[in-house]
């Protein structure tokens, strides 16, 4: 079994239900100050979700937003932090499609959903890889022929537990255009990198005791090496620190990554 090894991916708050709506997002890509705001969701009434949950060919639930507008759109699958599919990635999913993108966040943990170390550690074990490669599958799958999206273009985005799962989907799906990979565990063998022929955007803390600067370091060079067309970006900052749930969130760090993160995904439409 391939197990993500996570350091500090916590979240401040349990999941709420969300509202299911089909109203795709009508505002502009958000920014970091808009999407922190979104996190501070209130004790009661509806929460703040523009998206619904849909359920793929092979059983799995997602989360799906779509942009303003009629498609076709750009579709991005989403894979979660080791907490699973809670509120913090659908809020992703929503920011995701203000910047014109279909955006389908995938469950790998069956609708596990933890509030505690001991939960996610769980769930994170008994993920199956094969039926997790198969959901994301799925979900790309989605994308390309659901009549509201009809994705011309696909990527996969993923944090830490999630970042190491884009990466795999990189290497194992030929017709993935991107993949953005925010701190997650990585492979440096260049034979094996080689398979990949999407764009990756890396996104890492040089604080991150889990996936330390030498590991990044490791990365960059063998993908260098393999030919892959990739950009790493660095920041003074702790693992996560792009969830605004988590005590480590870095708003100004995580803030310059997210418009790094708009232009790479404008550079796969074009």
């Amino acid at each position: 079994m391939l197990l993500f090894l996570i350091v500090a991916c916590s979240s401040s708050s349990p999941r709420q239900t969300p509202t299911v709506t089909s109203s795709p997002s009508s505002t502009g890509p958000l920014t970091e100050a808009q999407f922190k705001a979104l996190h501070e969701l209130p004790t009661a009434g509806p929460a703040t979700r523009k998206g619904q949950q849909i359920e793929l060919a092979n059983g799995s639930k997602a989360y799906l937003s779509l942009p303003a507008g009629t498609g076709p759109f750009p579709g991005i699958v989403m894979i979660h932090e080791w907490w699973g599919l809670n509120a913090n990635i659908e809020h992703w999913a929503d920011r995701l499609a203000s910047a014109g993108w279909a955006a389908l966040a995938v469950d790998l943990y069956s609708g596990t959903v933890a509030t505690d170390r001991d939960t996610a550690m769980a769930a994170m074990k008994a993920v199956d890889n094969t039926k997790a490669m198969a959901t994301i599958r799925a979900g790309l799958d989605f994308l390309a022929t659901d009549p509201r999206v009809k994705a011309p273009v696909k990527a996969v985005i993923g944090w830490c537990f999630g970042g190491g799962w884009s990466l795999q989907t990189a290497l194992a799906q030929p017709d993935l255009q991107g993949a953005i990979i925010y701190y997650g565990r990585l492979e440096t063998d260049p034979a094996k990198l080689g398979a990949i022929k999407a764009k990756l955007l890396g996104v890492f803390g040089n604080k991150d005791e889990g996936i330390p600067p030498a590991e990044v370091d490791k990365f960059e060079a063998a993908l260098k090496q393999a030919g892959v067309t990739a950009a790493i970006h660095r920041y003074d900052a702790d693992h996560a620190f792009a969830n605004p749930s988590n005590p480590k969130y870095d708003e100004k760090n995580a803030s310059d990554a997210w418009t790094k993160v708009l232009a790479f995904l404008d550079g796969l439409r074009r």
